[in-house]
């Protein structure tokens, strides 16, 4: 079975998507902070009347945090019942794999990341950590947010 992924980048490493779980890819906007929210909630912007959510990805997988600049993207996504957005560095392109290419994450003792990977697919020459967003929060803490 096929499956198409967004890619883009985070920290210079490439992430993947199921392209079915994304809303809409944003230009940067900046975002309203929130008091007494989790510390990767960048805030939330005004999508189309709708209060949305933003995550710093990179904060949320455990790395510095993100200063986004006008080049950074905002992806609409769907976590858990709630939609919010992903901040990432650049979205870059489409891929096609087979499912049988995507391959477990490697298991550590310490490295928090593995929990946020469905997998791993080597794609050309590189690298494509295949996100799990589920894993990234089941919407519950971003309820105060909306």
């Amino acid at each position: 079975m096929q499956r198409e992924l967004i890619t883009f980048e985070v920290g210079g490493q490439v992430f993947g998507i199921d392209i079915m779980a994304i809303r809409e890819i944003r230009a940067w906007t900046p975002t309203t902070r929130l008091p007494h929210v989790p510390y990767y909630v960048a805030g939330v912007v005004n999508l189309r009347g709708t209060v949305l959510p933003v995550i710093d990805l990179a904060a949320r997988l455990g790395w510095e945090s993100t200063e986004p600049t006008p080049r950074h993207a905002i992806i609409v996504t769907q976590l858990g019942s709630q939609a919010c957005g992903l901040i990432v560095d650049s979205v870059s392109d489409i891929v096609t794999i087979q499912q049988e290419a995507l391959q477990p994450p490697p298991v550590t003792a310490n490295d928090s990341i593995v929990v946020f990977l469905e997998g791993l697919a080597a794609i050309e020459d590189r690298m494509v950590m295949v996100l799990n967003l589920g894993a990234l929060g089941d919407g519950a803490e971003f309820g105060e947010a909306a």
